[in-house]
């Protein structure tokens, strides 16, 4: 019998990873870039580096972004260990910390908490019963009313937390299908497309929503809960509908009905009650931000503190919660910081004949390389290391490209990569199941992910200039 050959660790992807982001890291230094300044340098190492880590996880992700953080205070601050140049305006390396308080991660906290309350107490799970009696035992009302239960779920809570959820739902009932049945592989199909595209629709949805409104924040650009609503969520759900009729027409469903238990039986404890208040008055302080005028990140702080001193969280559920997501998007916002004090982003979109494109062809590059970076790297990652740069071109472009274009685009291109079941959780978590296979999942991601670019490439700005949202 043949011994199976296991690979040396010094031969893994993640350790080679690592050499090939130490060697990143050094080459600015070594290397002079025509046309780019001694702190562009630096700062070149930190983005050289932080792709490398990014891409192959060599050092968990959000290891990565407090790496970044801290280089960015030794190197480009003002306490940086090198020399700094005379004609060089230093942040303060105060700057680089407060990107670990920064009011968007507020407001992406409060979103946790609802998350882990509503799966404490069930109610996401006894709602989406509720939720789905209207639509009968047809299969293909079921499969819609299963997405748009999903998404609106992904806009306030964690893509994989609803997920994971939901296939709790729907697991009973794919299993009661006969086995050669091609409406599992629709079932088993939408929960992950819903939630992904779901999360667009808030700015605590998705991670790359949350580092797109920090970037514009850190710019002087504040864009509310609504006003973030208003451009996404009409273009959000036509993308669902299109992903419904793909799927009910790619894998019909050959039984007649679909039965759903559909008991439900909410919680009434008075923790129960309290949370379910909590959660409302949230999201409802959240739509209704432009009549109060309570920042969204400040409405999301609140669950923090109701939960917490009620107790509706414990100690346990605290610090299980993903901590982690929030220290990505602060690396994020710090290396955007970094990129922009340096005049790396000048550099980087100087190597690019940019002014020779259309704005439409601009933002179609702008949100492709994000959806392909996003196919096999973090979505995270990929606005982390994408928005900056996307950023600063729509100031060099000028009236051809807006800021919050640019920002969104990335955003959403990022979110319209669920082609493989390395893309999202949502899809490693679907193909888990044994119902879905890889071929399966690419073909509809690639048909979803496309019809989303062209939507938000071709029209979305349009809409958005039309009825002032980009002002």
């Amino acid at each position: 019998m043949e011994t199976e050959k296991r690979v040396p660790d010094w031969l893994s992807v993640k350790s080679v990873g690592l050499v090939v982001a130490v060697v990143f890291f050094f080459i600015p230094f070594f290397i002079e870039f025509e046309g780019l300044s001694p702190m562009g340098h630096r700062m070149l190492s930190v983005f050289l580096m932080a792709i490398a880590l990014w891409i192959t996880e060599a050092i968990p992700l959000h290891a990565t972004a407090a790496l970044i953080i801290f280089l960015n205070i030794l190197l480009v601050s003002d306490r940086a260990m090198l020399p700094l140049p005379d004609d060089y305006k230093a942040p303060g390396f105060s700057t680089f910390f407060f990107s670990l308080a920064n009011p968007v991660l507020m407001l992406f906290l409060g979103g946790f908490f609802l998350a882990d309350g509503a799966a404490k107490y069930k109610l996401d799970k006894n709602l989406a019963k509720t939720l789905l009696k209207p639509f009968g035992e047809k299969p293909s009302n079921i499969i819609l009313g299963l997405m748009l239960i999903v998404a609106v779920f992904s806009m306030f809570m964690s893509n994989t937390a609803t997920t994971a959820a939901f296939m709790a739902v729907v697991l009973p009932v794919i299993a009661r299908l006969p086995p050669g049945d091609r409406g599992r592989i629709a079932l088993a199909l939408c929960i992950p497309i819903a939630a992904n595209v779901g999360g667009m629709g808030t700015p605590v949805g998705t991670p790359p929503n949350a580092i797109a409104l920090g970037a514009l924040n850190a710019q002087g650009i504040h864009i509310s809960f609504v006003h973030w609503m208003a451009m996404i969520f009409p273009f959000m759900l036509v993308v669902m509908v299109v992903a419904w009729q793909l799927l009910v027409r790619l894998f019909p469903c050959s039984s007649k009905t679909i039965t759903i238990e559909i008991d439900s039986s909410y919680d009434r404890s008075p923790k129960a009650i309290l949370f379910y208040f909590v959660a409302g008055t949230t999201i409802l302080l959240w739509f209704t931000e432009p009549l109060h005028g309570v920042s969204s990140a400040i409405v999301g702080f609140f669950p923090v503190v109701v939960m917490l001193s009620a107790r509706l969280i414990s100690d346990k559920e605290f610090h299980s919660m993903q901590w982690s997501v929030l220290w990505l998007v602060a690396g994020g916002i710090a290396l955007g910081t970094g990129v922009g004090q340096t005049g790396l982003d000048n550099w980087l979109i100087g190597l690019i004949a940019w002014d020779q494109m259309a704005p439409a062809m601009i933002g179609g590059a702008l949100c492709l390389v994000a959806l392909v970076f996003s196919t096999i790297i973090s979505n995270s990652a990929t606005a982390n290391l994408m928005i900056p740069i996307a950023m600063s071109l729509a100031v060099s472009l000028g009236d051809d490209m807006n800021r919050l274009t640019a920002a969104v685009f990335v955003a959403i291109g990022a979110s319209l990569a669920m082609m493989l079941p390395i893309s999202t959780p949502p899809n490693a978590i679907a193909y888990s199941t044994g119902q879905v296979q890889t071929k399966q999942m690419a073909i509809m991601g690639a048909l979803v992910g496309g019809t989303g670019l062209i939507i938000f490439i071709l029209v979305a700005p349009h809409v958005w200039a039309l009825f002032g949202l980009l002002e």
